[in-house]
């Protein structure tokens, strides 16, 4: 037999099977229950060859080898039959069993089990009514087989009662009835009942079984040579020193039973046992001996139904527990196997570690990432969120435009593309940002800008670069509606009807929608425009990934693609982390959940201010991860305010609100942040470090922050997939844009104090806050209003350049410096979509 437990010894406490395991993660099996399943596979097989020939020579009565379908599917009729079917196909050998629990559920798959001519190993029986509705699905499934006209003799089946288990259970509870009341008549009656309801329970199990093989019924099964389903007796040994080491194999030896004995067990039976069918003789004395210790023990209150329905749950439960560890132990051997060639992770959480500990625990016992990946809305708030989860699959977003991504590679190598301009606004834009930053064109490829601020000197800045006949404009927008990147397919398009005008251009080359692409999901305004005014392309998006969600979808993917990444290379980098944040992968060893899990226990203690702190090769990840979490997780009054950009000081400037994240692109590694991030751990600061060993990977931050950013979700009990602030901003927006239309101007605001050419402008509640005074005197007092907690925002509509960021960093950070507060720092409107 086998099972979590044995595997997970077998696998984890030793080095047997690290080649095997290396084997398959360079065969590119990543998935740890995969893995899993090619390495318990070929045991199994292996094991049933070896018995073979007891199967063959017992005619098909003995020489089996059991493998357990997931104890995760324990409570799931469906996907265990669907899962037991898999395996025998797998395994193939006649001699398997399929090991299925006898929980409710579990009951009509053994049934369809047997109907199938699959063997099945019936696990987890604790009472005679399980053991009677294990027995009845046994008989069905064979009915049903005839029926069909299997054959009867190639089936075999053991129903697996659970012994010792019983006693441990019901003496607590005796135990507890006698403290409860010590009374010599209640100790009397008590204590005879020690040691004893396992063995009754299991002998009239066995007397069950006897009737049924009398019955017509049976009867009329053998005759077409049905076996009969033997009783197993499982957890034998005895949990008691006091009890003696064999009372579980010589008290239900029997014809047609087998006994699971465990090593200590077998050792003491061969020195002290006495062999003897005790089941087959006195049977009538036995059953009454038996029915009496049951009487007995409802008669003293203690409900046996009861304690045999918690052992099953809590049977199933420590399956579970050890499936997990053993799932976490290829995991952690996968990680090692992979070793400079996925982002390593790790932390210093301080006083919040055994609150993150807590949480991984129950994110564990209650199936939290299978649940996730299995779309289970109820993780989050129950909402539409089944809906927003297709980036759980982006890479096959990706793989369906393989066609349009390839175009686009070679449409940017040609002569007469020197730039290619990305015209999107928030997560349409910031992935492209992040690899434009981060790569550079590829070689023969052009320069890639991404244009996503509508404010006029940015636009202009922009247009100084390029010649609009010879760049290759992009207009991503999932909605197909949103403003911004309307507003900059129609300048460009009418910058390039001027063009075209001005050198006389004739023909289809000469139309302005040869030099634009759309990236929008289907059937949007975006996509019929394209479609209406010639656009050289068109490429859809997932309908069910959202915007900031969508880098490894084909909204940064074509993008990558005019670049000249190697999108190959890249996925499959990606592909590596994806499978370590699998549904499969326990918490503790899975790192975009456990991640997730540090980001919202913390912020649920208070630490809601996510400084990141990125080297430079990789610094632009940091406004890409500004927009995720903060859109994702900002909403009911509740949420993370990540800080991007802040240069690490002394841990004196800091407040009780940070958890520090480093991203440190492998070779610039830096002396001077290492020490300052030892000096915030060493003041109480929980620090999480992430290393990447490659640029090409960091498409594997994309994935774990996604995944990192739902489990957060689900820990704050909020939607992380909608943004109800960015559509109230939206509103707002679109209703000054009817004013405007409607009155020829916008609503008239007046400044509360004008001084050195600057106008100082707030609502009147704001503004009464500052006091009198000069500019220095109100700026003085509106600094002075910061509390503890608090965060410094500067929204600033200039142009994005070197000089601004310059002069705004050394506002932000001497605003932090003098009130220990977080800061941020965005550029108009983009904030608008980001944070």
């Amino acid at each position: 037999t086998s099972n979590p437990a044995i595997f997970e010894k077998a696998i984890g406490g030793s080095s047997d099977y690290d080649e095997s395991i290396h084997a398959q993660v360079s065969s590119g099996v990543g998935d740890p229950k995969s893995i899993f399943e090619h390495l318990a596979i070929d045991d199994i097989q292996r094991g049933a060859d070896v018995l073979r020939g007891v199967y063959d020579d017992s005619e098909r009565s003995d020489g089996f080898v059991s493998l357990e379908v997931s104890p995760y599917l324990a409570y799931d009729t469906e996907a265990t039959i669907e899962e037991a079917r898999r395996l025998w196909r797998a395994v193939d050998r006649p001699n398997l069993m399929i090991k299925v629990p006898a929980t409710p559920e579990g009951m009509p798959a053994i049934e369809a089990l047997i109907a199938d001519g699959i063997n099945v190993n019936v696990t987890l029986l604790f009472s005679l009514e399980s053991y009677s509705a294990v027995a009845e699905a046994y008989m069905r499934g064979l009915e049903a087989l005839r029926e069909r006209g299997g054959d009867l003799h190639g089936v075999s089946s053991v129903a697996s009662f659970f012994v010792s288990r019983i006693d441990a259970a019901v003496d607590k509870k005796v135990a507890e009835a006698l403290e409860a009341d010590p009374s010599p008549e209640r100790r009397k009656q008590i204590e005879g009942l020690e040691a004893k309801v396992a063995i009754a329970s299991a002998r009239l199990a066995y007397a069950h079984f006897e009737g049924l093989l009398e019955s017509t019924r049976w009867k009329t099964l053998a005759e077409h040579g049905a076996l009969p389903q033997r009783v197993l007796w499982a957890s034998t040994g005895t949990k008691s020193p006091d009890l003696p080491k064999t009372l579980y194999v010589e008290s239900l030896v029997g014809k047609l039973t087998v006994n699971t004995v465990p090593a200590a067990t077998f050792d003491a039976y061969k020195a002290e046992g006495n062999p003897s069918d005790v089941l087959g003789t006195e049977r009538d004395v036995w059953i009454a001996e038996s029915r009496g210790v049951l009487e007995s023990l409802a008669e003293v209150g203690i409900d046996l139904d009861e304690i045999t329905a918690e052992l099953l749950d809590k049977g199933a439960q420590l399956f579970c527990d050890a499936f997990d560890k053993l799932l976490a132990a290829v995991a952690d051997k996968r990680t090692t196997i992979l070793e400079g060639h996925l982002g390593r992770q790790s932390a210093q959480l301080g006083d919040y570690a055994g609150e993150v500990q807590s949480a991984l625990d129950e994110w564990r016992i209650g199936g939290k990432v299978r649940r996730l990946w299995s779309r289970d809305a109820s993780l989050w708030s129950d909402g539409d969120e089944a809906s927003w989860l297709g980036w759980l699959d982006a890479l096959a977003s990706s793989e369906s435009n393989a066609t349009v991504l390839a175009d686009i590679a070679e449409r940017a190598r040609r002569e007469d593309v020197e730039h290619v301009v990305v015209m999107g606004m928030g997560g349409s834009s910031l992935c492209p940002d992040v690899l434009s930053r981060t790569f550079g064109p590829g070689e023969g490829y052009p320069e890639v800008l991404v244009l996503d601020s509508t404010v006029p000197s940015q636009v202009a800045a922009v247009e100084a670069k390029i010649d609009p006949a010879r760049t290759l404009f992009i207009v991503p927008s999932k909605s197909g509606g949103t403003i911004e990147p309307n507003s900059f397919k129609a300048y460009f398009w009418a910058r390039m009807e001027s063009e075209i005008a001005d050198n006389h251009e004739q023909g289809e080359e000469g139309a302005p929608g040869s030099r634009f692409v759309a990236i929008t999901d289907p059937g949007t305004k975006l996509d019929q425009l394209a479609n209406e005014e010639g656009f050289s392309a068109i490429a859809h998006g997932d309908p069910t990934i959202g915007g900031r969600f969508s880098a490894l979808s084909v909204f940064g993917m074509l993008p990558a693609s005019a670049l000249g990444i190697d999108l190959e290379d890249f996925l499959a980098r990606t592909r590596l982390m994806i499978d370590s944040c699998g549904a499969f992968v326990p918490p503790a060893s899975n790192p975009g959940v456990r991640l997730g899990i540090i980001l919202g226990t913390l912020a649920r203690q208070g630490r809601d201010k996510l400084t990141l702190v990125a080297s430079p090769g990789i610094a632009s990840l940091g406004a890409w991860l500004e927009q995720l979490i903060a859109e994702s997780t900002g909403k009911q009054s509740r949420g993370i305010v990540p800080v991007d950009g802040e240069t690490l000081t002394l841990p004196g400037a800091y407040g009780r609100d940070r958890l520090f994240v480093q991203l440190c692109l492998a070779g610039e590694e830096s002396p001077e942040e290492e020490s300052a991030l030892t000096a915030l751990e060493e003041a109480g600061h929980p620090v999480v470090r992430i290393r990447i060993e490659d640029a090409r990977d960091i498409g594997q931050e994309f994935f774990r922050w996604e995944i990192a950013t739902a489990v957060t979700g689900a820990i704050l009990e909020i939607n992380p997939f909608d943004q109800p602030d960015v559509e109230a901003a939206k509103i707002e927006a679109r209703g000054l844009m009817q004013s405007y239309e409607e009155k020829g101007s916008l609503p008239k605001e007046t400044p509360f104090l004008e001084e050195s050419g600057l106008a100082l402008y707030a609502d009147e509640r704001n503004a009464g806050a500052l006091g009198e005074g000069d500019l220095t005197a109100r700026l003085r007092a509106h600094i002075a209003r910061i509390a503890p907690g608090d965060y410094f925002a500067i929204n600033a509509y200039v142009e994005m350049n070197e000089e601004h960021d310059e002069e705004l960093q050394q506002l932000r950070h001497a605003v932090r410096d003098h009130a220990r507060v977080a800061t941020t720092l965005g550029y108009g409107p983009r904030f608008l979509h980001s944070t």
